[in-house]
């Protein structure tokens, strides 16, 4: 194996004053980031570009070097949720989510509390599946409060969600739900955007009314009454290949990525969230993830060239505005799997590239345009550094763009 690109999500930030006016990373105690860095060199990456605010799917696209305009985020997602596409299929990506009623529009909370538990979303998704359209459609939930949902036929993609704080590039909090609506003026796209309506529209009356959110809010708990769409889908995203590469995924999106890259994929069963605390469920999930990737890594490291790893817990709580959850979880991560990389890469002349999707300041709660750290091992000439923004700021490989990370450093040759 030549190199490994860990993507530890969401994991840029901003000074906050929980933490003394650091960051998660840089309040973190990360001994093996830091080794990492004292032998190698840091700059600071733009995901997409300069003022783009990304998400998750924008940002792992143009890193390995591929145009926007080629790939969709409900594609992605469906193809990682096993779900069997043909040209025309609409994918869209989905959460269950809060709202007061369909005439005050109100979005409560886009997550439903982060409290629906794997079965309540199976039996809230057997009950969508029901429904009565003039064409075949498919609801899969996936983890926690995500889910994908794919019209078959001969759909137009060219349509907005429903969920205004989802726009390219933007990230704007807008708590009022809209329309599904057409980007141009095709039959077939505004066709498109009635059915997805329509869907939603009925959705969210028999969401409403559900015993399990009847039960619910007898328990004081928000209801997943409403379904909010994005990323919508119909062309197989047209991405470079990367066929010498591993990725060790579980979450949908970095499967289909990976799947629709040509990487090979190796995967395991994310823990079902059993009980309302959603970070129990996390912590769970993230020891299994770094578990496995270390695994997939000494197992497989002979076979390919590469190997992908994208970490996806510490995303939730720069969204939830928990700076000291993100802290811990990247400690985590640096005291696991990073310290197996550590062992493992110097002897196996392995370099190691570590970075961020993206940033998701905790007092901001979303995503910002502000760059993320990077951190790339090549063994060189020891200089003690500290893994983190204002460290990487000062670093020799300046200010990349994502889609000449690769290039600049000279990875993936």
């Amino acid at each position: 194996m030549k190199g490994i690109l860990v993507i530890i999500d969401g994991m840029g930030d901003l000074p906050n004053k929980l933490l003394g006016e650091k960051t998660p990373l840089e309040d973190a105690d990360t001994p093996n980031m830091d080794f990492l860095a004292t032998r190698g060199e840091m700059g600071l990456l733009y995901p997409v570009k300069p003022g783009f605010i990304p998400e998750s799917d924008e940002a792992i696209v143009s890193i390995f070097g591929n145009d926007l305009m080629f790939s969709t985020r409900g594609q992605l997602e469906a193809r990682g949720a096993g779900i069997d596409l043909t040209r025309g299929d609409l994918a869209m990506r989905v959460n269950f989510a809060t709202i007061d009623s369909l005439e005050d529009k109100n979005i409560i909370d886009r997550r439903a509390g982060r409290t629906l538990t794997t079965e309540e979303a199976e039996i809230l998704a057997k009950a969508l599946n029901k429904i009565n359209l003039p064409c075949k459609f498919v609801f899969e939930p996936t983890v926690q409060h995500r889910a994908v949902l794919v019209f078959r036929g001969g759909f137009s993609d060219n349509i907005t969600g429903n969920d205004a704080t989802y726009v390219q590039g933007k990230s704007k909090e807008v708590n009022k739900i809209s329309n599904c609506k057409p980007m141009d003026e095709e039959d077939n796209s505004q066709y498109s955007a009635n059915i997805v309506n329509e869907f939603i529209g009925k959705a969210f009356e028999i969401l409403n009314k559900h015993p399990i959110n009847n039960e619910r809010r007898r328990k004081g708990l928000l209801p997943a009454n409403y379904l909010l769409v994005r990323g919508a889908g119909s062309e197989k995203p047209k991405l470079k290949p990367y066929k010498k590469w591993l990725s060790p995924s579980y979450m949908p999106l970095e499967i289909g990525f990976s799947e629709v890259c040509g990487m090979k994929v190796v995967t395991f069963d994310y823990p079902k969230l059993e009980s309302l605390d959603s970070y129990e469920n996390l912590y769970e999930g993230l020891e299994k993830a770094c578990n496995f990737s270390i695994k997939a890594l000494k197992k497989n490291h002979k076979d390919f060239d590469y190997a992908y790893i994208h970490i996806k817990e510490t995303d939730l709580p720069g969204h939830d505005n928990k700076p000291v959850e993100k802290k811990t979880m990247i400690e985590y991560i640096d005291k696991t799997l990073i310290k197996f990389i550590r062992k493992f890469a110097p002897p196996n002349k392995i370099k190691v590239l570590i970075t961020a999707d993206h940033s998701t300041p905790c007092k901001l709660k979303h995503h910002s345009a502000d760059p993320v750290p990077v951190l790339f091992y090549n063994n060189s000439i020891p200089k003690e550094k500290k893994f983190s923004e204002k460290e990487a700021a000062r670093g020799t490989l300046g200010r990349i763009n994502g889609k000449d990370l690769f290039k600049k450093i000279g990875f993936n040759k």
